[in-house]
């Protein structure tokens, strides 16, 4: 009889830690855009070399306390167009999870393409998957 009540227990616990691990990592919180001035794009990491960027929204001047959004980016087609446009204006599409993981990046915002840049001679657009 213990037995049975200690394999029940550790089946639910082993299951209930699944789903929290789905749920915290994996499950999509949210899907939007952002649009900004792409600040920073770099490839760094000790481990585990992610992109990560940073871009100052819009609206916000000189003068004034910028707001940025950072994320990290997944694909490395998306990251190799926003390594050739540091400095101008991008409006980038990005998913939003709970937690992070290491190999996905340091944030939990994770951009997966690009849906404008402005100011630049040859217009390039990524579509979202």
């Amino acid at each position: 009889m213990m037995k049975k009540i200690v394999w029940a227990v550790s089946i639910i616990l082993f299951f209930s830690l699944l789903i929290f691990g789905y749920w915290r990592y994996y499950f999509v919180v949210a899907e939007g855009t952002q649009a900004g001035t792409l600040n920073i794009i770099q490839k760094k990491g000790i481990m585990f070399k992610t992109y990560e960027g940073k871009i100052i929204l819009s609206g916000f001047k000189a003068n004034v306390q910028s707001n940025e959004f950072s994320f990290s980016v997944t694909n490395p087609k998306v990251a190799a167009e926003l390594l050739q446009v540091s400095g101008r204006e991008v409006n980038l599409h990005y998913k939003q999870y709970f937690g992070s993981l290491p190999w996905r990046g340091m944030q939990n915002f994770i951009v997966d393409s690009i849906y404008e840049i402005r100011g630049s001679q040859g217009e390039s657009i990524l579509k979202p998957k």
